[in-house]
This record gives C-alpha cells, structure tokens and sequence, in this order.
C-alpha cells in the first residue's frame, strides 16, 4: 500500500473550529496567521534600499565559492576582477529567471484565488501575489543597479515556463513553488550575512528571506495536505511532474550567456560548469532541506521519480 509521510511537516491536525458564522479549519488558521504577519512585517523595497546609494567599491555579488565555475580549471585562469565579473553577471541571471519564477508562481496563486472559496486560505493567496509582485519590482532595480541587461529566457524555456500554468492545482504545483522559493532561500541566507557582498545585494536578501518564509510555510502545508488528500495514481503523477519540473529549474539559473562577460565561450562554459564538483556541491547545499521535507512528504517516491531526482545532482548522498 501506498503511504503518505509527513515527517518533518508542522502541518496541524487539529479540529476544525468555528468562528464568528465560519468553520475554520487547520489550513485558514495558518492563513489567518500569516495574514497577520504579512500586515506586520511588510517591506517596500523602495524605501527599504537605498538605491541612491554608490556600489562598495571591492565587494562582490556572489560568495566566491558559489560561482559555477569555482574549482575548475576556468576559474584558476580568471584574474580577481573577471572572478568579480563573472559572479556579478551571474546574479542578474538567478534574478532575472527569479522574475519569471515570481510571475508563474503568482499565476498558480491567482488560480487557488479564483476557486472561489473566499476563505483566509484563499485571501493569503492574494497577499501573496502582492508580495511576489513587489519582490519582482526589487529584482528589476537590483539587476539594473548591477549595470547589466537582464538575462531573457530562451523561447524554448519560456514554453515550458508558460505551458506549466496549465498544469493541475495539486501537490506538484506547491512542490514547484518550494523549489524556486526554497533553493534561492537557502543560498540568500548564507550570503545576507556576508559582508564582502554588495550591501544593496545584501539588503534585498534580507527582505526576500523573511517574506519568503511565509510563502514557503504556506506551500509547505498545501503540498502535505494534497498529498494526504489525493489518491495513489495522482500522487505518483504529480511526484513525476515535480521531478521533470526540478531538471528544468537546475539548469537555467545560470545562463550560458554569463561566460562571455569573462571572454569564456558559453558552450565550454557551461558544459564546465555543469560537469564540475562545485555543481553538485552547490545544488546539494541549496536543495538539501528542501528535499529532505519532499522525500518525508512522500514526493521522491518511485523508481523513475528517483532517477530523476538523481539527474539534478541535488539530492543529498544518502537519498539517493
């Protein structure tokens, strides 16, 4: 028999509790509660980052050990400026893509909106839209306090980016969100606390981590609850559309165009950067909690998910 397993999950099992002319259950609760903490810790990063304010001279985008090609042979051939370069070339890559990402994911919460349902559940949902929209807005400001043109998609990529709003609201939808939301959480917070990174840089992590936790509670819970909920073949259909959705995301953080900034041709760059140790050491670090809570949940169940999972090379040895 199938099972589903909520291991690391603090997803609430209590009684469903009325309220005023509503009965309000496990999932309006955090809602509720996250409404509350959106209207207390709200941020604009208009006013939040000094965006008059010069660059640092000599501080760099990226720690040193997070750039693709940290640890090659590439790299040793980098002087200290073009390390620089590259790193700071790389960042615009990761939030122009995050743009996108806040796009799609606001059009997946705009669908659970449009269910209908007028619950807290539903109006978080909302909150959320205008917190992704302005987290969009402060990505655009970075990307051109950085000095260079955002990294577009391919239109291949971006196919795929839009035909994934037709997919089902359903287990694999929040799965999806954790995994954009969680890896930049994971790699924000490592370097909001770096004081060799661009303050500017620094500040806007500083935002996006504490909003971020709320959305990232709110996905956490719905992915348990609609793997609790759904029948055996939709589980392992939306394991598999997760999976796939997970080999896609990996690759297009880093656009190959990056390596031109540093005189690298983007085919040798990225094959590279791909092929390196530092790509699985990086990818395991952003992704481990994150899938550690996917494999509890039951979302890395399955011999083909598993392969799949193998594929990113972000899956922590002992899962594997």
């Amino acid at each position: 028999m199938s099972r589903v397993k909520v291991g690391r999950s603090n997803l609430s099992t209590e009684d469903e509790v009325t309220v005023g002319a509503r009965t309000v259950g496990p999932r309006d609760r955090t809602a509720r509660r996250l409404l509350k903490s959106t209207a207390n810790k709200f941020y604009d990063a208009e006013v939040d980052i000094d965006w008059d304010a010069p660059l640092a001279d000599g501080k760099k985008w990226l720690p040193e050990h997070r750039v693709s090609l940290y640890g090659t042979k590439l790299w040793d051939r980098l002087t200290e400026e073009q390390k620089v370069e590259l790193g700071r070339h790389e960042i615009v890559s990761i939030l122009s893509f995050g743009i996108y990402a806040e796009g799609f994911l606001s059009t997946n919460l705009l669908r659970v909106f449009g269910r209908g349902s007028m619950s807290d559940h539903s109006m978080y949902s909302i909150a959320e839209i205008g917190e992704e929209s302005r987290h969009s807005i402060m990505f655009g400001k970075l990307i051109e306090k950085a000095g260079i043109e955002p990294y577009l998609l391919p239109k291949g990529s971006l196919l795929f980016v839009k035909l994934g709003q037709f997919l089902p609201i359903g287990p694999a939808t929040f799965g999806a969100t954790l995994l954009i939301e969680e890896v930049l959480d994971r790699a924000q917070r490592e370097a909001q606390n770096d004081e060799d990174i661009q303050p500017h840089l620094r500040q806007m992590m500083r935002i996006h981590v504490i909003e971020e936790s709320r959305h990232i509670t709110y996905a956490r819970e719905e992915m348990v609850r609609m793997m609790r909920s759904t029948n055996r073949v939709n589980r392992a259909l939306h394991r598999l559309i997760l999976a796939v959705i997970a080999n896609f995301t990996y690759p297009v953080l880093v656009n190959p165009k990056v390596y031109r900034s540093v005189g690298i041709n983007p085919i040798r760059g990225i094959v590279t950067a791909m092929s390196s140790g530092t790509y699985k050491t990086n990818m395991q670090f952003a992704s481990e909690p994150m899938i550690r809570f996917f494999a509890d949940a039951g979302m890395c169940d399955g011999f083909v998910t598993k392969r799949l999972w193998r594929m990113t090379r972000a899956m922590p040895d002992d899962l594997v």
